[in-house]
């Protein structure tokens, strides 16, 4: 007769244990030295679509893939009687469903032979931790290049500037064409320059709560008075929204970067469409450097669009500085746009798969509470 290890009663302090193993987000199971599974937490019974008594009637091994290595790190933790972990495991079937790439970390119980504990930790969001660091890697290598090129490039380009201007007075006709190819040539190098020295800013952002909804509808004017005149633009809105903390004229700019990005990639099919959307997400919590405090990011905020999507091999690069899809494109957008959400300490990634795109950005909500209330004043409700 299997124990029943789910049992409140079968230990001192169980219902204490029982709510601590059920407040935690990832799945958590423990099965017997026959292979059944003798408890699974709230999260458990999500992952593996089952409830805990479905779970404790079968072995572990009739819910994942067969010739998984996960039996073979049960065995390995049951021989050597320490915990294992392994990473990047691929549980994906069709009980589980597809990408469903997991982390593992197994013990054995002690006090039960024979006993293992199991933790799976989805891929999804330690991806999400892992490129929120690489944008801001990313970023932080275009902030030494940024200084470097101002004071090493700029300075000898005013002066080749300047000694083109000189030959251009003395030249002949012939000439003259390759001396203002000169100065065009240099007045473009220099305008990159200035691009890339925004990155150089390391100030505090000036930050207060903002209507992200109003930072929208104004992205979306200005969107549908030029680059977007002609495609759909729609928005989805949560109208209970609180304020985000930022600094309005940086979000203006981030989300026209990507409406504009998402308006060249749906470029002038007739069915073309960009939608925003806004959302609460709650559970979201990073580390924020210098601090202690986890920051809460249960703001989402969306740019969507139905255009051919991004080349799977540029998707986990895209936020690097320099990559670009576009002809004529310098790779600078997107980077500034993870700086900007990077030192508002969010989030900022992209889906793109079956020819729809997502931008998603993460951040914190406003501490004040007192004008969160501002935050809804000009959403009712959704709009298409």
């Amino acid at each position: 007769m299997m124990k029943d290890m789910t049992s409140p009663s079968d230990h001192a302090g169980g219902t204490v244990a029982m709510a601590v193993l059920n407040a935690i987000q990832n799945p958590v199971v423990m099965v017997d030295e026959s292979g059944f599974v003798v408890f699974a937490n709230w999260e458990a019974e999500a992952f593996f679509g089952a409830s805990a008594s479905h779970l404790a009637r079968y072995r572990i091994s009739t819910f994942i893939p067969f010739g998984s290595p996960l039996l073979a790190l049960i065995d390995q933790v049951r021989e050597r009687k320490a915990p294992v972990n392994e990473y990047r495991v691929d549980l994906s079937s069709p009980r589980l469903g597809q990408d469903k790439l997991v982390d593992l970390y197994v013990a054995p119980v002690l006090s039960e032979p024979g006993a293992v504990v199991i933790v799976f930790q989805e891929r999804s969001m330690a991806d999400k931790i892992d490129r929120q660091l690489t944008h801001r890697a990313a970023a932080r290598s275009v902030t030494g290049l940024a200084s470097m090129l101002a004071h090493e490039i700029k300075n000898p380009l005013s002066g080749i500037r300047g000694a083109a201007q000189l030959l251009e007075q003395s030249a002949v006709d012939e000439d003259r064409a390759l001396t203002r190819l000169i100065c065009d040539e240099t007045d473009r190098i220099v305008s990159l320059v200035d691009r890339m020295e925004v990155f150089s800013d390391e100030r505090p952002v000036d930050r207060m709560p903002v209507n992200i909804h109003s930072v929208l509808d104004h992205v979306k004017a200005v969107a549908k008075a030029g680059f977007a005149r002609n495609i759909r633009v729609t928005e989805s809105y949560d109208p209970s929204l609180p304020a985000v903390y930022a600094n309005r004229d940086q979000l203006v700019q981030v989300f026209l970067n990507l409406v504009k990005n998402a308006a060249e990639a749906v470029g002038d099919r007739p069915d073309g469409e960009i939608m925003l959307t806004t959302a609460y997400r709650p559970g979201i919590r990073l580390s924020v450097a210098g601090t202690r405090e986890k920051i809460s990011l249960p703001l989402e905020f969306c740019v969507h669009d139905n255009g051919p999507g991004v080349p799977l091999d540029l998707l986990p690069h895209l936020f690097d500085p320099f990559i670009t899809t576009k002809p004529n494109g310098s790779g600078l957008g997107l980077a500034l746009v993870a700086k900007i959400i990077g030192d508002h300490g969010g989030i900022i990634e992209c889906d793109s798969q079956n020819s729809r795109t997502t931008f998603r950005v993460l951040m914190p909500a406003s501490k004040d509470a007192s004008l969160e209330d501002a935050s809804i004043a000009s959403s009712t409700g959704p709009s298409r």
